[in-house]
């Protein structure tokens, strides 16, 4: 017989969405955010952004060549975990800090565990947790503002989270001069990591992400709204101590993680429900940390958690065998 019959599962009806085409999609989605980032903070942010991605690249190469993979860097995944990396990064790190990050994000977070789809966190994030711990200093030097053209030069200056936190500690009391107004926070003009500063730019790049259908509400949804109640809670409780919701809506990193970080399909649930329930996890957590924790930051430490807690979600959490009633959607 000339023609062969061809066996396997379903489904048999192709998007036409790629790998490749999903994760060039998002580095567009993230422009604007490097955009913004490189307006405020200048060459130092535009550094960190390419060694970032070309260490990340560069990891990559020497990575599957040594373990005898083709070498798949086009696809894009490796070039998303630097830009991720920088944007979780000071705006003022050192070369040498951030091309170390690019090369714990691939070699540790990704390609130990065999590579693309394989890796059970986020390994941009597993990169910044890594050197946030080791390096304490350098992860926690911000610099204000200095847009370009303003001819102003880039100072040593705290966080909004950060000066709620320290003055919480001192003082019991949220302080009355936090630097910045919440206009200031939406729009990017606040210290803090790179892509930590504009919720405009993050989320006119996640509109595009919901346009090509990429990504789904449940996480993104699941996270914030958590954020917004827990915080709003603690903020009636006592307004003089504890920020309210907007203040953590718009500064730190939850708009970056809640869209970009905790909706990788690798480390993340599967089922509706599972992604519900992580994304309530990790504003749980995000919260906790926040409020309560020694860092004025836990987006990442949440999400690293959650990611750990994947498999049981999974399980738990598992669709029903298809035609049975109350079957459940799976992404």
């Amino acid at each position: 017989m000339s023609q062969q019959l061809y066996l396997s599962s379903s489904p048999h009806i192709h998007s036409g969405e790629t790998t490749s085409k999903v994760m060039h999609a998002v580095i567009y989605s993230l422009l604007p955010a490097c955009g913004v980032a490189v307006y405020f903070f200048g060459p130092s942010a535009l550094s960190v952004l390419l060694i970032a991605t070309l260490g990340c690249l560069a990891t990559e190469v020497v990575c599957q060549r040594l373990m005898g993979q083709p070498v798949t860097i086009a696809d894009g995944s490796a070039a998303i975990t630097g830009i991720l990396l920088a944007l979780n990064l000071p705006p003022s790190s050192p070369w040498w800090l951030t091309l170390l990050g690019a090369v714990i994000a691939i070699a540790i977070g990704k390609q130990v565990y065999g590579g693309l789809g394989s890796n059970p966190f986020n390994p941009a994030l597993v990169a910044r947790v890594v050197l946030l711990i080791s390096f304490p200093v350098q992860m926690t030097t911000w610099s204000a503002p200095a847009p370009l053209g303003s001819g102003l030069d880039l100072v040593t200056t705290a966080t909004p989270l950060g000066a709620w936190k320290n003055a919480v500690m001192l003082t019991g009391q949220m302080p009355s001069d936090l630097p910045g107004s919440t206009a200031d926070y939406f729009l990017g003009n606040m210290p803090g990591c790179i892509g930590e500063v504009s919720a405009l730019a993050l989320l006119l790049g996640a509109a595009y992400l919901f346009y090509r259908r990429i990504l789904t509400w449940h996480i993104p949804t699941a996270f914030i709204g958590t954020v917004i109640l827990l915080s709003g809670l603690f903020w009636l409780i006592d307004p003089a101590k504890y920020p309210n919701p907007v203040f953590h809506l718009v500064t730190g990193g939850l708009i970056l993680g809640a869209f970009y970080m905790a909706t990788d399909m690798v480390t993340t649930p599967v089922s509706t429900r599972g992604m519900l329930l992580f994304g309530v996890g990790c504003g749980l957590l995000t919260v906790l940390i926040r409020l309560f924790g020694g860092y004025p930051e836990g987006v990442s430490f949440a999400i690293l958690l959650m990611n750990a807690a994947t498999p049981l979600i999974d399980r738990y959490t598992r669709p029903k065998t298809f035609g049975t009633p109350g079957q459940e959607v799976v992404r």
